[in-house]
């Protein structure tokens, strides 16, 4: 049963996916003609410079990525991607011509372009899926360099790519609100990936480990780790409560860590990810 909820959700998660993608092509970016990232940018590249047909390139180049990113990337991803980049392609090309084409301000469509881009393809990857091509070359680049966020690769990608048609047709300010485009796509694609799984981690060294937990405990609503240390000049034993929370919750122990002991010591970090009880789930990470 659980098995069928979960097609059922990756199913209509790239329908809406598609729907997004195909609002950001067909409403705003073909309108406003900017250039053309990922595969299908580069097999417009070689048409241009050779006459070669923009399908068959994409075909032809879309084949040495995936024999190339099969081993790393794994069966399933594959399948998942194969999934996702017909039922998308499908909604792109049946829905996106009948959408209302945006012919205003080009900073605007550029703006609404990159915000639906990144949230149609972060809908995508957070289903352990992706619309094939770049995407495949980004995971694989993202399995071996962790940290290195997707959007960072993908901006790096897709710029490198813009430059180049620039550069061969001539059109800087396509190729400036293509940038624009991008850095707001790979933007919104980090924050929703990362940004709604992100918290706030609060270390604080302090003589009253105890009472700082159960402070946290019935003001915050959060359990607490205590650490043990040592005082790197003293060598004096020391103890450090460790608390993963939402902001806001981070504020009251941040106010309220003193009036339990007035000499600790508090550092508050941004925590991009955190994953186990009272956030998100191991098995939300990667459904089947």
């Amino acid at each position: 049963m659980r098995k069928m909820q979960n097609q059922f959700m990756n199913i209509l998660t790239d329908v809406l996916s598609g729907i997004l993608l195909a609002a950001a092509f067909y409403s705003f970016a073909i309108p406003a003609d900017f250039p053309v990232a990922g595969v299908s940018g580069v097999a417009m590249i070689f048409y241009h410079l050779l006459g070669l047909p923009v399908g068959v390139m994409t075909i032809a180049l879309n084949i040495p990525i995936i024999l190339c990113c099969y081993r790393t990337l794994g069966k399933q991803f594959y399948l998942n991607s194969l999934k996702t980049t017909l039922i998308t392609s499908v909604m792109i090309d049946v829905l996106g011509p009948e959408l209302p084409a945006y012919h205003g301000d080009l900073m605007l469509a550029a703006i609404c372009a990159g915000v639906f881009c990144g949230l149609g393809y972060a809908l995508a990857f957070m289903r352990d899926s992706s619309t094939g091509g770049f995407d495949f070359i980004m995971m694989t680049i993202h399995y071996y360099r962790p940290h290195l966020s997707p959007g960072r690769i993908a901006f790096s990608l897709d710029v490198f790519v813009i430059l180049i048609s620039g550069m061969l047709f001539g059109d800087v300010d396509a190729v400036i609100y293509g940038i624009i485009l991008n850095y707001l796509y790979t933007s919104v694609l980090d924050r929703v990936l990362y940004g709604t799984n992100s918290g706030k981690l609060t270390l604080i060294v302090t003589d009253a480990p105890e009472k700082m937990v159960e402070m946290i405990d019935e003001k915050a609503g959060r359990g607490a780790t205590i650490l043990k240390g040592a005082g790197g000049y003293s060598g004096e034993d020391k103890s450090v409560v460790l608390c993963a929370s939402g902001r806001k919750e981070m504020y009251r122990i941040r106010n309220l860590a003193h009036e339990v002991d007035a000499g600790a010591f508090v550092i508050i970090v941004e925590s991009n990810e955190v994953i186990g009880e009272g956030f998100r789930l191991p098995e939300e990470m990667n459904p089947a």
